[in-house]
C-alpha cells in the first residue's frame, strides 16, 4: 500500500492547533486506514489524497458554495470518484487520486474540548469521516451513520487512538 498524502495548511492554523502534526503523521494514518479499508477501486494499491486544514470562515466559504449551508462545518471531503472513471491502462500506471478533505482546525478544536479527547483525536477521526467519503460511504439515516461512526472508531484504533464514543 502506497499513500501519498498532499497537506495544506497555514501557519496561523497550525498555532491554534498547537500540534505537532507533520505529513508523515498524515500519511501513516491514511496508509494503515487504507491497509484496512482495502478499497477494490483501483488495480493497483497506490493512492493519493489531498488534506486542507483550515479556519471557520473558509470551509464555511466552501460549504456555502458546495452544499448550500452557509455556516462552518468541521470536515467536507470533495471526492474525487464521483466523476467518470479513469480508463483501466491509466490506473494500472498511475496512483489513483481519491479526492480532498478540508478540516476546519477551530471546530475541530471545539468538538475535541466537548468530547473530552485531545484534538489529534478530533482530527483524526474528523480524517477518518472524509476518507470514508472519499470511498463512497455515506449517512443519509441513522442506521447508515451509526455504521460509518463504527468504522471511525476501528480507524482510530488501527493507529493508537480512541475518541470517547458520540
Amino acid at each position: 500500500m502506497q499513500v501519498a498524502v498532499y497537506l495544506e495548511t497555514t501557519a496561523a492554523v497550525v498555532a491554534a492547533s498547537n500540534q505537532p502534526l507533520t505529513e508523515a503523521t498524515w500519511h501513516h494514518w491514511f496508509e494503515q486506514w487504507l491497509t484496512v479499508l482495502a478499497p477494490d477501486i483501483s488495480p493497483i494499491d497506490t493512492y493519493e489524497v489531498g488534506v486542507q486544514l483550515t479556519d471557520d470562515t473558509t470551509i464555511q466559504v466552501l460549504n456555502r458554495d458546495y452544499r448550500q449551508i452557509d455556516s462552518p462545518t468541521d470536515v467536507l471531503a470533495f471526492a474525487a470518484l464521483e466523476s467518470d472513471p479513469l480508463p483501466v491502462e491509466i490506473l494500472a500506471t498511475e496512483p489513483l487520486y481519491l479526492g480532498d478533505i478540508v478540516i476546519s482546525v477551530p471546530t475541530a478544536t471545539k468538538q475535541a474540548i466537548a468530547q473530552a479527547h485531545p484534538l489529534i483525536t478530533e482530527l483524526a477521526w474528523l480524517a477518518a469521516h472524509g476518507l470514508l467519503h472519499l470511498l463512497g460511504w455515506d449517512h443519509p439515516d441513522e442506521n447508515e451513520l451509526n455504521r460509518m461512526l463504527a468504522q471511525q472508531e476501528v480507524l482510530l484504533n488501527t493507529v493508537g487512538l480512541t475518541s470517547n464514543s458520540r
